[in-house]
């Protein structure tokens, strides 16, 4: 089956997860099905943010996107070379065609917890069922059609507000999450990267942070 073939090719890549769903729209033409792959980010180099990102984390943001793409890359071909098409959303890149709106093609995070991999938190960031906020995620679409299950994340954040507190930029605005809810309700990344640009020029001219990451207890479930 392409589906099993498809997600063992994508572990053995080195992916973290992979999650499959399919969207009712026409963004994509006939390709309506959905590939989510998350890669897990390294403990080490997110332990090391305090209040500001590392240069380290600036490399290991950048890298682990390259490898999201190349990831995506290589699936597309697998599915190519079995009759089918596809189109890659970038891991990170923004379509501002119409004036600067910090986003991209497709929701990763709306993809990823349609997939069932996961759900989102107070802070906007995608909160994989395991690895809590420390993934990247990528995404591809297909022709292929996959079994997919139905998937209803619920938010986990509860009372929690670490991210909340300990964002310098005052993005985080402390609502609950629920699936339908605008971003702009939950977070504000105007804010946010108004903040980077001014504060951490000096690593990655201001392009990460990752303090709420790092300071996300759900990013300590699996053992750390």
């Amino acid at each position: 089956m392409v589906q099993d073939d498809l997600k063992q090719y994508l572990l053995e890549q080195g992916v973290s997860d992979v999650g499959f769903t399919r969207i009712d729209g026409e963004e994509f033409g006939d390709c309506r099905y959905a590939v989510s792959i998350a890669v897990r980010l390294s403990d080490a180099i997110i332990d090391e943010i305090t209040d500001a990102p590392t240069h380290t984390y600036f490399n290991h943001y950048r890298t682990v996107n390259a490898f999201l793409d190349q990831s995506l890359l290589k699936a597309g071909l697998f599915l190519q070379r079995a009759g089918y098409r596809y189109i890659t959303v970038a891991a990170s890149q923004s379509i501002n065609a119409q004036g600067w709106n910090y986003e991209g093609r497709y929701s990763h995070k709306k993809i990823a917890c349609m997939a069932g991999l996961g759900t989102i938190g107070k802070n906007s960031l995608f909160l994989h069922r395991e690895y809590g906020p420390r993934v990247r995620l990528a995404t591809l679409f297909t022709d292929c059609e996959f079994v997919c299950e139905q998937h209803v994340p619920e938010s986990v954040c509860g009372s929690c507000r670490r991210c909340v507190e300990a964002c310098p930029s005052g993005a985080i605005l402390g609502g609950e999450w629920h699936p339908g809810i605008p971003r702009e309700e939950l977070f504000r990344p105007d804010l946010c990267s108004s903040y980077m640009k001014t504060k951490f020029q000096h690593i990655g001219r201001g392009a990460v942070c990752g303090i709420c990451m790092k300071v996300c207890p759900r990013g300590r479930l699996s053992g750390r």
